[in-house]
């Protein structure tokens, strides 16, 4: 019983930041096995979706057919809803939580709802985050499932890059007639797990027969262009003409080398040609849910696939979707890049917030959360009003959820209400963890009320024709409030041969720690005038943006001192334990 306790009390840390409750208490993962499940295809009736157009997995989950998609596109969209976040502490925030609340919310009161999520990624489950699929009563089933293998898209997006990386490999050993410059090969491997062992490696050794041996590395499988094609490209044709534009190297006279030059982007969509159909799954209270797609937000956009949002809001009356993180990293890429490409404009966003982790950016230690502290939660809410400013210039009207937790004091909610009213904004307290949707009907009013309100004015925070160095200026001045951007000649000088390549008009993916709205992850609160290094920049060309990795952020995490996957185990039942 004790092991159970310790795993219990970090399954409730790291979902919803809930205090260690009575053994009496159920897990997640019990909670989600206890589910009334129904089959998938009445929870596609839900949506009018024809079982025909239902290619099941098993029996409670489906991809959505591409031709039943494609039959939508004379239909009216509904109302988008994003729901966004502070920058996460230890506390906990629960953005996800909240997502599927809101939509349990909505369908409670009344309203035709569905919810857009990503998948989750391997590396995180069995590190230190956990799962993607909610928590408490405000769960996504079968969680065991989607937290694991799923419907196998990570594994095809894995398969298909690495194709690509051993076709470049193998062209060059068979005489290099394009003229790759071995140095010059920026196309590297991927694995959808934390391996820090495989960030810098040395490839080919072992003679001749083997190749030429390079210096190269891996990163992690949601860091891949190719995820993030995936998830921006509209149809399969997009996503060949997406994968085709990639660079994947340069010659010696720096030439670019694209992928359909090597002649990949044909066989890659074969094998990403299942992944790319959204696939849909329910609630624990049997509302749809659409889980496709996973690229953070940290190091990528953040966002879950384009056609399974498109195909929702053809769907449902109300589509609520998250953005990976702080709104300083997932909300500006959901509004510049998703928005910006898809030709979407969200009509409310809903920022979490809970009093824990303003207590955190008020200067609480963690240990000492549990403490009633008015002061330190009034000294913590510069972070969220950061976030509510910034979310507001984007012309869409906002509205925060207080995340309950049972530790939170009147007092303490009531500081947190009153300081977003003074930002132009309404706090309400939100109990989905505990009541499911029930706890959620009253944001699920307020955000009916802004969506059908039609003030949004949704606006990009920078034109198309600004130059790159500029874009990258006015993300971080303007979401990070950063005094100054520092890139070296190098970065600089990259930024402008794109340039004059045809690439300026694309918009910056900003690869920063999540954890501030520096780039220093101890820096909490609401900072101004700090710096921001870009320390190297990216060209996806395929994916259509151009990313500048900031401070020390890393494309390929590592696993924790005393990974999660210390605690996953099968049960005496063969039934999994430890998942969270």
């Amino acid at each position: 019983m004790a092991r159970r306790a310790s795993r219990y009390s970090r399954e409730r840390e790291k979902c919803s930041g809930r205090e260690p409750p009575d053994m009496g208490f159920k897990t997640d993962i019990e909670i989600a096995r206890e589910a009334k499940k129904q089959p998938i295809q009445q929870i596609g009736a839900k949506l009018d979706i024809p079982s025909e157009a239902l290619l099941p997995y098993g029996h409670d989950k489906a991809k959505v057919g591409q031709e039943f998609i494609n039959s939508l596109d004379d239909r009216p969209n509904g109302k988008l809803i994003l729901v966004t976040a502070i920058n996460p502490t230890p506390a906990g925030e629960g953005k996800t939580t909240t997502t599927v609340g809101l939509g349990d919310g909505l369908n409670r009161i009344g309203k035709r709802a569905a919810i857009c999520i990503r998948e989750a990624s391997l590396g995180p489950n069995f590190g230190m985050k956990g799962g993607a699929a909610g928590g408490g009563h405000a769960q996504v089933v079968p969680m065991e499932d989607m937290n694991l293998h799923f419907t196998g898209d990570f594994h095809a997006i894995t398969a298909a890059h690495n194709l690509l990386s051993a076709m470049i490999d193998n062209h060059i050993y068979w005489g290099n007639e394009l003229g790759i410059d071995e140095r010059r090969v920026t196309w590297r491997r991927v694995i959808d797990m934390n391996d820090r062992a495989l960030r810098d490696v040395v490839t080919a050794l072992g003679g001749v027969a083997n190749g030429f041996p390079r210096q190269t590395g891996f990163d992690i499988t949601v860091a891949s262009e190719v995820m993030a094609i995936l998830c921006l490209a509209a149809d399969l044709d997009d996503l060949q003409s997406r994968l085709g534009d990639m660079i994947v190297a340069y010659t010696r006279d720096r030439a670019p080398i694209y992928c359909r030059d090597i002649k990949a982007d044909g066989a890659m969509t074969v094998l990403l040609k299942d992944a790319m159909q959204p696939n849909l799954v329910q609630t624990l209270e049997n509302n749809p849910a659409f889980v496709h797609g996973g690229p953070f937000a940290n190091i990528a956009h953040g966002c879950n696939s384009v056609i399974a949002t498109k195909t929702a809001l053809k769907l449902a009356d109300y589509v609520v979707t998250e953005a990976g993180f702080g709104a300083d990293l997932g909300a500006e890429k959901f509004m510049n890049i998703k928005c910006r490409k898809a030709g979407l404009a969200p009509d409310a966003v809903v920022i979490v917030a809970t009093v824990r982790a303003m207590k955190m950016n008020g200067g609480v230690a963690k240990a000492d959360l549990g403490a009633e502290n008015v002061a330190a939660v009034e000294a913590g809410c510069a972070n969220l009003g950061r976030h509510i400013k910034n979310v507001k210039g984007f012309g869409v009207p906002v509205v925060v959820g207080i995340n309950h937790f049972a530790g939170d004091t009147e007092a303490e909610i009531a500081a947190v209400k009153a300081y977003v009213a003074e930002q132009g904004a309404e706090a309400i307290l939100c109990k989905h963890w505990a009541d499911g949707g029930a706890g959620a009907e009253e944001l699920a009013r307020k955000v009916v009320e802004l969506a059908d309100s039609g003030v949004a004015e949704f606006t990009t925070l920078y034109p198309d024709e600004m130059p790159l160095f500029e874009k990258i200026e006015a993300v971080a001045k303007g979401i990070y409030h950063a005094g100054e951007v520092t890139a070296d000649k190098k970065v600089r000088d990259q930024l402008t041969a794109w340039e004059e390549a045809g690439y300026g008009h694309l918009p910056v993916c900003m690869a920063k720690t999540q954890y501030s709205f520096s780039t220093d992850p101890n820096e909490r609160g609401a900072p101004e005038g700090h710096t921001i290094p870009v320390r190297e920049v990216r060209l996806s060309a395929g994916a259509g943006f151009v990313v500048a990795i900031c401070g020390e952020i890393m494309t390929m995490p590592g696993l924790p001192r005393v990974p999660a996957s210390e605690n996953i185990r099968l049960n005496e039942d063969s039934l999994i334990e430890g998942l969270f």
